[in-house]
């Protein structure tokens, strides 16, 4: 089975050839770290880490690198708010965004560049496309001419004379044409722009915030936004990338300008492969922290735990449009549950004296070889996780069947699918099966029975509306509690 990609640049699913047999250069945008992580970061964040893990799942070593954007006027439009200047700020977001990240069970990306480090091979891009007359200088700013470069719009299928203008208004007088774009701007951060990102005054923050500015050939100044990703991916990943992954709102004029700037500087491909991830809306809108429509990724995790958000997430495809809704949220939760009470009740069983060599159960051994079979076809099929996920709930269902049914366990069918569990679950869609508890389980499970013992008391007497009001703090900490006729259960 061969893996195959939906590549924007082309406009075709194409079969995905690495330009190492062994090695994939894959670069993905990064945040701008001057607001909370949103579930709609977090969207984008999971389907590229399953990308990384499956690519690795196929035998290749993955190159991953993650940028953060640490200078911009987002960012200096909350000085004063969330730290005393630029750098402070996004020192502030990055420790929130890593946070999010690790409470996602996200794996570590190889490199995670900000700008701020960048500046010196910014500076040095800009020159090599002064040099080779694709950019000049203007008032102390620095423009690409979008006029140099024949196949600009190839990734967004735009008509240069279509293109009416890019960048502030205030820029127009500086170029030469309405669609160049600045690779640096002289001096700080423009006031109205600061006025426009902060929305309204926040008492104590200064007027006019400073933004970080470095010294350049063309004198003070800050990069432009649409440089920045060029120089970093190039500087950690080589002149082409495998695969460039971002928000599908980042094709024009991001990802365009990207490509025109690095090709034009390099005379080679950029990036062979682009995968843009679809918007992930909240009423009918993207879900946005300029819009103000947005969960962050910390009340979430609070609310729902890791798990059910990755199941969530993964129940789409990440180039198809998902929608938020407590329903939605809900059903991944009991939809989590489900996976992991029967991967639990697989292991038990598995480790337990009935399971058998000799109690072979050949549906539940089909149901494994057809669950991983086809696991495998979903995730080569451009890394379509709704289908990847619907092939792990037949297991569930084969296995469930198995352990109801039988009162001598399949020994090698049930670690056949633990193992698929494990492998597919667990090391590709990143769910933490089975992982340990936080802190001594022992003590734990210690008071959650004293707990249980007063609840059976509190009923016996009659009590309850104590009784349920016990049962629902043990569920607000974690612990689910089961009835049954020989007395109560639970689950950590």
């Amino acid at each position: 089975m061969t893996l195959r990609v939906s590549n924007t640049l082309s406009g075709e699913t194409e079969e995905f050839v690495p330009q190492d047999p062994d090695d994939v250069r894959l670069y993905y945008c990064g945040l701008t770290t001057s607001d909370p992580p949103h579930l709609g970061h977090a969207r984008s964040w999971v389907h590229v880490d399953v990308m990384s893990r499956w690519l690795r799942h196929l035998g290749y070593d993955v190159q991953h690198v993650e940028n953060f954007t640490d200078v911009n006027e987002k960012i200096v439009a909350r000085v004063g708010r969330d730290g005393e200047d630029e750098n402070d700020v996004a020192e502030h977001y990055i420790g929130e965004i890593l946070e999010s990240m690790r409470a996602l069970n996200l794996e570590r990306t190889d490199v995670r560049p900000r700008v701020s480090e960048h500046v010196p091979e910014i500076i040095d891009l800009v020159e090599t496309l002064i040099e080779e007359g694709h950019a000049y200088e203007s008032n102390g700013s620095v423009y690409f001419d979008v006029t140099t470069f024949e196949e600009y719009g190839k990734l967004s299928n735009q008509e240069l004379e279509n293109i009416e203008q890019q960048g502030d208004p205030e820029e127009a007088s500086e170029k030469r044409n309405p669609a160049d774009f600045a690779l640096w701007k002289a001096d700080g951060v423009d006031a109205d722009a600061i006025a426009r990102h902060r929305g309204h005054d926040h008492p104590g923050t200064p007027a006019h915030p400073e933004g970080q500015t470095w010294d350049s050939p063309w004198g003070e100044g800050r990069p432009g936004w649409h440089i920045e990703c060029s120089a970093m991916s190039m500087a950690h990943l080589g002149e082409t990338l495998d695969i460039h992954v971002g928000g599908r709102d980042l094709v024009f004029p991001h990802h365009e300008n990207e490509i025109a700037q690095s090709e034009a500087a390099t005379g080679e491909p950029f990036a062979n492969y682009w995968l843009h991830c679809a918007l992930f809306e909240m009423d009918e809108e993207k879900m946005s922290s300029s819009l103000g429509n947005f969960i962050t990724v910390k009340n979430a995790v609070k609310e729902y735990g890791p798990n059910a958000l990755r199941l969530f997430m993964v129940s789409g495809t990440y180039n198809s449009r998902q929608t938020y809704s407590e329903e939605a949220i809900e059903e991944a939760v009991e939809r989590w549950e489900r996976l992991s009470r029967c991967y639990e009740d697989a292991v038990a069983a598995l480790d337990s004296v009935d399971a058998h060599t000799k109690a072979a159960d050949e549906d539940l051994r089909a149901a494994e070889a057809e669950a991983a079979s086809d696991f495998e076809v979903a995730m080569n099929d451009d890394f379509n996780t709704r289908e990847a996920l619907t092939a792990l709930f037949e297991l569930v269902s084969a296995v469930n069947v198995h352990l109801a049914e039988r009162e001598e366990y399949d020994y090698r069918g049930l670690k056949r699918a633990v193992e698929t569990f494990e492998t597919y679950g667990g090391d590709v869609l990143g769910f933490s099966l089975g992982g340990e508890q936080g802190g001594d389980v022992t003590v734990a499970e210690d008071l959650v029975e004293l707990v249980l013992e007063l609840r059976e008391e509190a009923r016996e007497e009659g009590e309850y509306e104590r009784a349920d009001r016990l049962r629902d703090e043990l569920e607000a900490l974690g612990v689910t509690v089961e009835d049954t006729d020989s007395g109560p259960t639970y689950r950590l």
